[in-house]
């Protein structure tokens, strides 16, 4: 049983100044990550003790049609309480969070991650949880939401709700690093000074192993990534974890050499892959059923949360079992966050020909690019898909499919 409740909180986002207030999912063990492992049955018991409606959001959790938002649980109103079960078929690094009706609320809300560790040992010798997290401040410390101009607002970031975190690593120890981009509307891009870096997960599973570029992370609005680093600093050398939103690159995080012995007299050879969640190894492209999805414009059909009802027609509807091609095309000035629920996808080669050896359930597209992704439409039920301006005050835009 896992009792989460969304409640007042406040967070420590100016030294020296009141605390800001906030709303928290409440749960688990304190504020710190929720941790299951693969197989799971997971019973949630949710409570809303905050003054507004609360949907809760789970980031990568595929083939549970029961949790979706608005489609199988209706937002749980102030004082009122939910119960439903999710089955953990997959290992990996997950988000949940209570921000769909967010737009426009105050105060705004914060994220949980949520890990799903996998039954097989992992070569690792210690993991570590960096949620990334911003918010934008008035002059008076109160907190704005996403959805409105930001005006004079500054922003402010946290890693795992505090301003900084500071992490000791012995030299040639092997972490496996858990990074969320639970920026609300920005892409982010994570870089560990001097260490290189190797993507092991995207969006809680597995890749082929393959370094990350230029030694950075990006990572879209609810993206997750699994690396792997193996210590190189020397005792109380320092290497700043920073992230770069688009506007500066900001020291959130710290590793310190540690003052004790080598964790080993040489850093490990090059890591296995992680173990498969049993995700198709390919995609049938041939006689997909093939569904043009433009994520703005006139005639895009895209709603904001508070407007959004099952009852207008989904924008398709699959067979279970047939594969989906989706093209995204994003005619707006700005980049666009689309994420498909219940399902993971791969996103296609630009000449229809390949995909890269990931899966995703975020994509982050480009101001008047397209992008073609696929999917195995799997598990039949109906399922949200969400597309949101990379832009603090635009509004998120919702839209469903079904699986039948």
């Amino acid at each position: 049983m896992l009792a989460l409740q969304a409640k007042s909180d406040a967070l420590d986002l100016r030294p020296g100044q009141p605390a800001t207030a906030i709303w928290s999912l409440a749960g688990g063990r304190g504020n710190a990550e929720l941790r299951f492992r693969r197989g799971d049955t997971l019973q949630i018991q949710s409570g809303n003790a905050t003054t507004a409606q609360i949907a809760l959001n789970w980031h990568g959790i595929d083939g549970v049609p029961a949790c979706e938002p608005f489609l199988a649980r209706p937002p749980l109103a102030p004082r009122a309480t939910d119960s439903f079960a999710i089955q953990l078929r997959h290992a990996g690094t997950f988000m949940c969070d209570g921000r769909l009706l967010g737009d426009g609320q105050t105060p705004p809300s914060a994220a949980r991650a949520l890990i799903v560790a996998e039954r097989e040992t992992v070569a690792v010798d210690r993991e570590e949880l960096l949620l990334f997290e911003d918010w934008r401040l008035r002059p008076d410390g109160t907190a704005i939401t996403p959805g409105t101009a930001p005006g004079d607002a500054t922003a402010a970031c946290t890693v795992n709700g505090r301003n900084s975190l500071e992490l000791s690593a012995r030299l040639h120890e092997r972490l496996r690093l858990r990074l969320v981009n639970g920026f609300q509307r920005h892409v982010i891009a994570v870089k560990i000074e001097n260490h290189e870096v190797q993507v092991m997960a995207l969006d809680g599973q597995p890749a082929e192993p393959f370094p990350a570029r230029n030694g950075a992370v990006v990572l879209a609005p609810g993206g997750r990534a699994d690396v792997y680093i193996d210590a190189a600093l020397a005792a109380g050398a320092i290497a700043n974890i920073l992230v770069h939103d688009g506007t500066e690159a900001r020291p959130l995080a710290r590793l310190v050499g540690s003052r004790e012995s080598p964790f080993r007299s040489a850093p490990l050879a090059a890591a296995a892959p992680l173990p498969s969640n049993g995700l198709p190894s390919r995609l049938e492209l041939k006689g997909a059923l093939r569904v043009d999805l433009p994520l703005g414009g006139p005639q895009a059909n895209w709603v904001t949360p508070a407007a959004f009802t099952p009852s207008k027609p989904p924008a398709f509807r699959a067979r279970a079992g047939r594969i989906v091609v989706l093209t995204l095309t994003n005619p707006a000035a700005t980049a666009t966050v689309f994420h498909l629920h219940g399902h993971h996808f791969r996103l296609l080669d630009r000449l229809d020909d390949g995909w890269k050896p990931f899966w995703l359930d975020t994509l982050a597209i480009e101001a008047g690019q397209t992008q073609l992704i696929a999917f195995a439409a799997e598990y039949a039920g109906r399922w949200l898909m969400e597309a949101t301006a990379a832009d603090w005050a635009a509004p998120r835009g919702l839209r469903w499919f079904s699986v039948e």
